[in-house]
């Protein structure tokens, strides 16, 4: 189910929350040794997970979380201004119909077929709520192999400069922008949702 939320985010008594926030931790932090505030040693939190921030959360029927993302708005602090600027040959894209994608989180228990049908079905999510919340463009920060794949997946995607070595990861900025065609340029490429993930449980 997906599961879409706006919340301030110390974890709660949420149980989908709480297993976003520990599978970001088992992710960022234990697998990919990113130097970021965990809490109580079983949370991976941050300074941007806030009121402002919106999450798109795939969990199964017992609320357990299969993958999510983070949405932060360009008008305020977000991590492409705040810390990586220089990715971009400009400024970092802003605006009140612009938003920011971060911790694209896979669970690690997943099998590889999984993985994909979950990664698919949140990156249609990702469309489908620009679509119905008046978004035309995302803005993304990826390591490059990661990026190639974002580029490839059928929306109208560019780099916003050439990728730099950053903290000891070759890092990239892109741009997504996302229109009424995008869920069929995704479909084109292969980027097809699981009908059953993609059902909204819950909008708060």
């Amino acid at each position: 189910m997906l599961h879409i939320l706006r919340t301030s985010a110390p974890p709660n008594e949420d149980h989908v929350l709480r297993s976003m926030f520990a599978a970001r931790k088992s992710v960022f932090v234990d697998l990919l040794k990113w130097d970021v505030p965990v809490i109580d040693g079983t949370y991976e939190v941050d300074q941007f997970d806030d009121a402002h921030a919106t999450y798109l959360v795939l969990a199964d029927h017992e609320g357990t979380h299969l993958g999510s993302t983070r949405l932060l708005p360009t008008v305020r602090p977000h991590i492409l201004d705040s810390f990586y600027g220089a990715l971009c040959d400009g400024a970092p894209p802003r605006g009140p119909a612009i938003r920011e994608i971060t911790r694209f989180c896979l669970d690690r228990r997943l099998t590889a077929r999984q993985r994909r049908s979950v990664r698919n079905t949140l990156v249609g999510a990702i469309a489908d709520h620009a679509l119905a919340n008046g978004i035309s463009l995302y803005t993304a920060i990826a390591e490059v192999g990661w990026m190639q794949q974002i580029l490839a997946f059928g929306w109208r995607c560019q780099p916003l400069g050439l990728p730099r070595q950053i903290g000891g990861e070759m890092l990239g900025a892109l741009r997504i922008e996302i229109s009424g065609e995008t869920p069929a340029l995704l479909a084109a490429a292969g980027i097809l949702a699981d009908p059953q993930l993609a059902q909204i449980r819950l909008a708060a």
